[in-house]
């Protein structure tokens, strides 16, 4: 029976691009979900939009020297788009600056207000006098009192997930200015939790919320243990949805309050353009409402946003809130700020259309219970062993066999063997099973069922080898090819919700969308034949291409790059040194020479072992330049020599002398020498 679902996804910062972190988290086990709901026949709202008012979109707009409205602009379009390229099929994709919005969140707060669910009070907030501002979230950084994290922000500590508010921070420092911030008193609206603490009890630890995963209802009962309080929904801020409410002048609704009521809005956004009434995807009691969410939004999702649904008692709440964990990449955690991450504009330049290969990849590693780690190698391990090699392999066969021996129309099936009927009986099995998998958000359990079922294929082709027994039993032939062709169709389908882009291509060999018919679902395990005696299918084509090593290193060393370019540009310059006198600086010789020989030290990973001219003789200089170059990198290279530096012992080799270097805002060694070549021996003064 058909039912009604709003499936929502986190509302991205709009400070910067999508990165895999955040496919692997929330919007690629979104869509999956999302998809098989439609597949099933259900109706379907899958809702999300960009998150525009937050204080780290405002810190950007300051470092770019721009408004945070052309911040907000270009990565809208940017996030809206890498959506779009990567198969992620929103009902409606919205933004919080919209006109729409606006209205909607602001009437939110005045109900809530006009009902007494507030409480106003004067606090004492943190204040930079040089900045004239509150420092609200982003704008302050400190200690985190729960976890000793020096980098915490005003709003949560990164490192142990807590939700946090600025007055908690240890030894806070302004982001602005750098300085001490001191305590000022402000006037703000509180949502006062602990009001609804016996809801939350009720609903969630005595309901019937322990089919929440496991991650989820532990950090929610953490926080209910741990006794809720009043928090605050307005900010002294001028980026955002103005307070509508008497006193509220130069104040904001908080991210946080107003971010949620963007699934509200886009809602209402998409149900106006469509024609229909938004209000059962929130409002009627038998429509499920499902958050797709990382761990870091689980409080606001399951403890937050259901008291202010709660209080304002005409919406539904949340069915479930399946929050993944973390992905790490290459062993370390993803970060935005210093650029340790794949982003997905640049992945599709390097993988243009292979969208669906990194989708798999996150899916069959993805941080459903613990915090994962992505690497290069077993991403293309996926594509190699997997998509290649078992679900490529697989329909190359039965395609190039179907067109060479029956000039790509489906033969027609004589008297079924029993590995014949257990196998067609098992493909009626596949939807049931995926569909366990999925209704229990396990979407990587799910991704390998349907490798399962291309396993299935391949090892019933190896067991019949139509290709031998062409030559004895045509009959016989006719109905493997029949079945695998059977086998072919129901992965064209299954496989849509997981590998979108590879569904449709197979769909297009299969000739089944062009011929007037396309299985469902629910066929799948109902109808006895899916691909019909005597249909056409195309030629083949690949599905999936092998991935090289090379393109691994290439990325690999993508990543080191933009690390060294990261530490360089945020490199702490050294104080200048003591003061020295000009007779202290006239002993130094520094002269040009030339490296006649070089060659690596052994055992080491950084010293080469050079001869050098320096004009007065010749002599041997151990340097730690062996990252930065190789032996015949240097050979010939005119170079600056301190010549009259004692000698020194660097693994039993006598260094006579100092070759100058610098390095590059990447990073890279680079010699400082003369621009054109002159006499060795020469002095620099």
């Amino acid at each position: 029976m058909s039912k009604r679902y709003t499936i929502t996804a986190a509302l991205p910062y709009t400070n910067g691009p999508i990165h895999i972190g955040h496919l692997a988290g929330v919007y690629v086990p979104a869509d999956i979900y999302a998809r098989y709901k439609r597949l099933t026949g259900n109706d379907v709202a899958f809702i999300c939009g960009s998150d525009e008012h937050g204080v780290p979109i405002t810190i950007k707009a300051k470092k770019e020297g721009v408004t945070p409205q052309d911040i907000v602009d270009k990565y809208h379009a940017n996030i809206k788009t890498s959506f779009e390229d990567f198969g992620i099929t929103f009902d409606n994709y919205s933004r919080t600056s919209a006109k729409i919005h606006h209205d909607t969140a602001q009437e939110f707060f005045k109900t809530l207000n006009d009902k007494g669910e507030f409480i106003e009070d004067v606090t004492e907030q943190l204040y930079d006098a040089e900045a004239h501002q509150f420092l609200a979230d982003r704008f302050v950084t400190g200690t985190c009192p729960k976890c000793g994290n020096e980098e915490a922000y005003g709003d949560q500590c990164e490192s142990c997930g807590s939700s946090l508010n600025a007055t908690d921070l240890i030894n806070p420092k302004s982001a602005i200015t750098g300085n001490v911030p001191s305590l000022k008193e402000t006037k703000h609206w509180f949502l006062p939790l602990d009001k609804h603490e016996d809801f939350l009890k009720e609903w969630i630890l005595k309901g019937h919320k322990k089919d929440w995963k496991p991650n989820v209802y532990g950090q929610v009962k953490s926080w209910i243990d741990d006794g809720l309080r009043p928090r605050a929904v307005t900010r002294d801020l001028d980026w955002g949805i103005p307070v509508p409410a008497s006193g509220g002048e130069g104040k904001v609704l908080y991210v946080w309050f107003d971010a949620p009521i963007g699934y509200i809005s886009s809602t209402k956004e998409w149900a106006a353009r469509e024609g229909k009434d938004w209000e059962p995807y929130w409002k009627d009691k038998d429509t499920k409402l499902v958050h797709f969410i990382g761990k870091d939004n689980i409080v606001f999702h399951c403890i937050i946003f259901p008291a202010m649904l709660k209080a304002e008692g005409s919406y539904i709440l949340p069915d479930n809130v399946p929050a993944n964990e973390f992905l790490n990449l290459e062993g370390k955690k993803l970060s935005t700020s210093k650029n340790w991450a794949v982003w997905l504009p640049d992945y599709l330049e390097d993988f243009p259309n292979m969208q669906d290969v990194l989708r798999y990849a996150l899916t069959a590693n993805a941080p459903e219970s613990k915090d994962n780690d992505f690497t290069w190698k077993d991403f293309q391990a996926r594509n190699n062993n997997e998509l290649v090699a078992i679900f490529g392999n697989f329909i190359n066969r039965v395609v190039v066999l179907t067109n060479k021996y029956y000039e790509g129309v489906v033969p027609e099936a004589s008297d079924f063997s029993e590995i014949d009927n257990e196998t067609l009986a098992a493909i009626k099995a596949y939807p049931a099973v995926i569909e366990s998998s999925i209704e229990r958000y396990r979407f990587r359990e799910a991704s390998q069922e349907l490798m399962n079922l291309a396993r299935l294929g391949n090892k019933y082709l190896a067991d019949e080898e139509p290709w031998k027994l062409i030559k004895t039993d045509e009959v016989r032939t006719k109905t493997i090819m029949f079945v695998a062709l059977q086998i072919s169709s129901a992965l064209a389908t299954l496989c849509e919700p997981f590998l979108p882009f590879t569904s449709t291509k197979l769909k297009g060999i299969l000739s089944v969308s062009s011929n007037g018919f396309e299985n469902q679902w629910s066929d799948i395990s109902t109808k006895n034949v899916l691909l019909p005696s005597g249909h056409q299918i195309e030629k083949g084509e690949l599905l999936f291409s092998k991935i090289e090593d090379k393109t691994i290193a290439e990325q690999l060393e993508k990543l080191e790059a933009s690390k060294r370019a990261n530490e360089a540009a945020n490199k702490t310059l050294e104080p200048q040194k003591e003061i020295i006198t000009f007779e202290d600086f006239t002993k130094l010789d520094m002269r040009v020479g030339t490296i006649l020989e070089a060659e690596k030290m052994p055992k080491t990973k950084k010293l080469l072992l050079l001869k050098v001219d320096t004009g007065i003789d010749i002599r041997t200089i151990v340097s730690g330049i062996a990252e930065s170059f190789t032996p015949e990198d240097v050979i010939g290279k005119q170079v600056t020599v301190l010549v009259n530096l004692a000698p020194r012992a660097l693994r039993g080799v006598e260094s006579e002398g100092m070759i100058l270097m610098t390095e590059t805002a990447e990073g890279k060694l680079v010699f400082v020498n003369p621009d054109t070549t002159v006499k060795s021996g020469l002095q620099i003064s």
